[in-house]
């Protein structure tokens, strides 16, 4: 099980290669205030002075450490000849570093490179792996030290900066916390053990260092923090002595800095020397991050083959670069006529969830918008009993009627359905407007490939939308003309309105059996007929009376010439009265046909205007569309510009591919674990 850290090294260097952070790997976050002995920590597990020294914060940059355990007998070449340990970065490539003063201060030179020089913080990190016999396999990562107050030049809200980066890192669940407090102060309030229970409350991946040891007021021991008996910790509590400043100063070894960590700890913890100290930590995390890393394996090994599934998809929606232009020209104007034909009629591969489009809309429109608009149109609507009768009386002429005239109903039928052309015309329009609609759908979800040539998608939408734009007044048109056909001929012999025709013949008949009754006996029947009813005769219903009060209006005025005098060229106002028995029946005839007609030029309405629009639009643009696009782009003299792709595409091609291998490797990887056995 010891291969494993080595495998989760190598699943690093293979995502490094792409610069992601995509898949989180296990690893060792070190969390601590300032100065509170995280770097002496790791240069004691590393065995080598290799940290940036200094008072305020010094760590400003994530380091991910690597320590990889090598044979003694294996050994590098650089200009100085064999070298028994060495480092390399992953931002200078292969280039070895045998110095580790050297390596000291090219971490020095990156941070500023990137932090700049004003104690701020990034949260790019820097990759170091170190190859060396002396140390155990892990993987770790040196973050900026907890602070309170900003200092020099720092940002005001420094506090804030490196509480959200050491929240970044350790948020991960892959990660085990290393928590570093120092001795001399109060282990109840220690920042790292604090912001490590707010990721992790249960502490399964927290491990508490205890560092100083040797500098704690006389006459007291951490015993009781070593014990767990103050603060229990699940993962336990190792102490650890770091060099002091001064040892720093004297150029004193690590080697010698873990001798003497040995013989304090025996002087002065004898029954827990066995179970602290730099190297039982360096054990004990070796052992923890190969656990680790085995829980996380198989949750890991899924993730990397969900991303390899999306990346490919990713890849093969931006396609191969372009070798055939004609082929591929064509090949993409067959595949959009295809799937915005394929829209229309619901087959299409890509089916939207969020709302009806395509050929659902339309029928929507159809059915439910414009067939239920046409239901609400009232047969009546607009008309007045005045009007109906004003109607009535103008169909008359000259002469009065005994009869209902029937070119009044033909005029207010008239009336009435011509209220139907402002709704079916807006159907057609609602219908170019999913038309329209279908072609962004295609381009988003169906026919992703044009994104690729965004010349290419424009001239497609123009083609399209030209298409429509000249199909729109053919087919407003003919609902048009739907509309006027209807209009051109009142077919009172329509079977449907047989029915209201007899209401009005008997109606009819019941009137002149009413008015014969009605005449004296001793009065002929010419002078009885121009005699009616006495509510035409009270000199308010009939011409007369209108006459007579257009007299009395017209030469009213005091001292008027025309007093006396009848203005003829006045138009007489209806005015609202009640009506007569004989007008309140006429009225009733009238009201009663209209409805009857009117519903069933409604009906054929309701019937003619889809089939309109289908053929004229929807159908003639499924039809002619793969003809037109070809027609209009399947040029040699357009190939070039139009396949010209998009400027980042070829850079996101590259990316997706780079991320692909490399995913693909990590599941080469993990597969060689289950081989070996050693998962």
């Amino acid at each position: 099980m010891e291969a494993l850290i080595p495998v989760i090294n190598k699943l690093q260097d293979v995502f490094n290669t792409v610069g992601a952070d995509i898949i989180q790997l296990p690893q060792i976050a070190v969390v601590g205030t300032q100065s509170s002995g995280k770097s002496s920590v790791l240069e004691s597990l590393v065995g080598r002075d290799l940290l940036p020294r200094g008072t305020g914060i010094v760590t400003r940059r994530p380091l991910i450490l690597q320590l990889v355990h090598v044979d003694p007998g294996d050994r590098r070449k650089n200009e100085e000849g064999d070298v028994e340990e060495w480092g390399k970065f992953l931002h200078t490539k292969n280039k070895i570093y045998s110095d580790f003063d050297e390596i000291r201060q090219e971490i020095e030179n990156e941070t500023e490179r990137v932090s700049g020089n004003n104690k701020g913080i990034s949260d790019d990190p820097i990759h170091l792996k170190i190859f060396s016999p002396h140390v155990v396999n892990l993987t770790l990562v040196d973050l900026p030290g907890i602070t309170k107050v900003p200092v020099g030049d720092q940002p005001k809200d420094i506090e804030i900066q490196i509480r959200d980066l050491i929240l970044k890192h350790i948020s991960n669940p892959n990660c085990i916390i290393l928590a570093v407090t120092a001795a001399n102060t109060d282990m109840a309030t220690s920042e790292a053990l604090k912001v490590a229970r707010e990721v992790d409350p249960d502490g399964r991946r927290t491990l508490a260092v205890v560092t100083k040891l040797d500098l704690m007021d006389a006459g007291t021991d951490a015993m009781d923090v070593l014990m767990g008996r103050v603060i229990p910790v699940k993962l336990g509590i190792i102490g650890v002595v770091n060099r002091s400043q001064l040892d720093i100063n004297n150029k004193k070894s690590v080697t010698d800095a873990i001798r003497d960590e040995y013989a304090f700890l025996q002087k002065k913890y004898p029954s827990l020397a066995n179970r602290n100290g730099t190297k039982y930590l360096a054990r004990t995390l070796n052992r923890l991050l190969m656990h680790h890393i085995r829980d996380c394996l198989p949750e890991l090994k899924t993730r990397i083959n969900v991303l390899a599934a999306q990346y490919q998809s990713l890849l093969s929606s931006y396609g191969e670069p372009v070798e055939d232009q004609s082929a591929t020209l064509l090949q993409l104007i067959t595949k959009f006529a295809t799937e915005y034909c394929n829209t229309i009629e619901g087959t299409a591969k890509y089916i939207e969830t969020a709302e009806l489009c395509g050929g659902a809309r339309i029928c929507y429109i159809f059915h439910e918008t414009f067939g239920r608009t046409l239901e609400s149109v009232d047969p009546l609507g607009g008309l007045s009993t005045i009007d109906i009768l004003t109607a009535i009386r103008n169909a008359t002429g000259p002469r009065p009627s005994l009869f209902v005239p029937e070119v009044s109903f033909e005029l207010l039928v008239k009336k009435q359905v011509k209220r139907l052309e402002e709704p079916s015309l807006r159907c057609v329009e609602l219908v170019h407007e999913e038309m329209q609609r279908i072609i962004q759908h295609c381009s988003n979800y169906s026919t992703q490939e044009l994104q690729r040539f965004p010349k290419l998608h424009e001239a497609i939408v123009e083609v399209v939308t030209s298409l429509l734009r000249k199909r729109l007044p053919i087919t407003n048109e003919m609902v048009h003309n739907l509309v006027a056909i209807e209009l051109a001929y009142i077919n009172t012999k329509h079977p449907d309105f047989a029915d209201a025709c007899g209401v009005m013949n008997n109606n009819i008949e019941e009137q002149r059996r009413n008015r014969m009754r009605e005449l004296p006996a001793a009065v002929p029947r010419d002078k009885g007929a121009a005699a009616g009813p006495q509510g035409e005769q009270d000199g308010t219903g009939n011409w007369r009376g209108m006459l007579k009060k257009g007299e009395e209006t017209a030469g009213s005025g005091p001292g008027s010439p025309l007093k006396g005098v009848v203005n003829l060229l006045d138009v007489p106002v209806p005015v609202a009265r009640k009506l007569s028995s004989r007008e309140q029946r006429d009225c009733e005839v009238i009201e009663r046909l209209i409805k009857s007609y009117f519903l069933i030029v409604r009906k054929n309405i309701q019937d003619s205007v889809p089939k309109a629009v289908m053929h004229f639009l929807v159908n003639h643009v499924k039809d002619s569309l793969q003809s037109e696009l070809v027609g209009q782009l399947y040029k040699s003299g357009l190939l070039n510009d139009l396949l010209t792709e998009s400027e980042d595409m070829a850079q996101r091609r590259k990316e997706a591919a780079d991320m692909l291998q490399a995913l693909q490797r990590a599941s080469q990887v993990i597969a060689e674990i289950r081989e070996t056995h050693l998962w």
